[in-house]
């Protein structure tokens, strides 16, 4: 299990909060089809399963769904967020009633799938990188509403965190270089004001020259945007051995080109597509009536 795939609490108020609505967008008024066919009284158990192999997000969504459809069922996990799952892998039990785990079972693979994919993803970046140095981190392109869990399941997977949203660091990037004026070393002595005391700085840069005037600023970090290897490997130089302030690489990363990114001496790699194209992991509920 990843150590880091624990949910803060403010991850749990908000699944809460995303499973609720959830729910209320699949249920409305209550399931048609089971009430129809199935007794109130059935009894039933249900596994989940996974149908391909990956890296395991989601279970706590998974088992709040269940709870809040029927408070009496039985949810036990069989597996932990952040494990390295097989094909045919059983990784949670729903014991109760029947229509109860019908109404449950999409939502809660909705969840499942769609973070453990992500978790998944994840874990091919990092996997990638390791032994480099460098760190693969996340970026502001979720799916809206998901931003919170989305960010739990790359850590699951071995990821790290960026800003969670335009409140809590600053990214210079162009447009607000553009819509302020100011070029990347006066952003930065800008933002230093400006800013609380504390707040991390980053300022993206686009050519070696922006990256030379940045540099001077002092920023946290420098957001390397779509550079060339040898473009990368001369700011790494002229950075120096402190590795301050760190260098992060972003733009058109792929598992094809990010070992040897890593391999340039940055510290951070930060790739979009861990959330905004993760292709959700294959899981099913299969019954077993009793």
């Amino acid at each position: 299990m990843n150590p880091r795939a624990t949910l803060t609490e403010t991850e749990r108020v908000d699944l809460a909060r995303r499973v609720e609505t959830a729910l209320e967008e699949d249920l409305g008024d209550g399931d048609l089809t089971s009430r129809a066919l199935v007794p109130d009284e059935a009894t039933a158990e249900a596994r989940i399963v996974a149908r391909r192999p990956g890296i395991l997000a989601g279970l706590p969504a998974a088992e709040e769904v269940f709870r809040r459809v029927d408070p009496v069922l039985l949810f036990e996990s069989l597996a932990s967020d952040g494990e390295r799952i097989e094909a045919g892998r059983k990784v949670a039990r729903i014991a109760g009633r029947a229509r109860s785990l019908l109404a449950g079972e999409r939502t809660a693979l909705n969840f499942l799938q769609r973070l453990s994919g992500v978790a998944t993803l994840t874990r091919r970046f990092a996997d990638a990188v390791e032994g480099t140095g460098a760190r693969i981190l996340d970026t502001r392109k979720t799916l809206p509403g998901m931003r919170r869990l989305d960010k739990y399941a790359v850590r699951a997977g071995g990821g790290s965190n960026h800003r969670m949203g335009l409140f809590d660091q600053i990214l210079i990037k162009e447009n607000h270089l553009a819509a302020s004026g100011l070029e990347a070393g006066g952003a930065v002595e800008r933002a230093r004001e400006k800013a609380p005391s504390g707040t991390f700085v980053e300022v993206e840069v686009e050519t070696l020259q922006q990256f030379r005037r940045a540099l001077e600023a002092g920023p946290d970090a420098i957001l390397l945007d779509d550079m060339g290897r040898e473009e990368i490997a001369e700011a790494v130089r002229l950075r120096g051995s402190a590795r301050t302030p760190a260098l992060e690489v972003s733009g058109g990363v792929s598992l094809e080109t990010v070992r040897g990114l890593a391999e340039l001496g940055v510290d951070r790699i930060s790739v979009g597509a861990l959330t905004h194209s993760a292709p959700a992991l294959d899981l099913a509920l299969e019954m077993v009536l009793p």
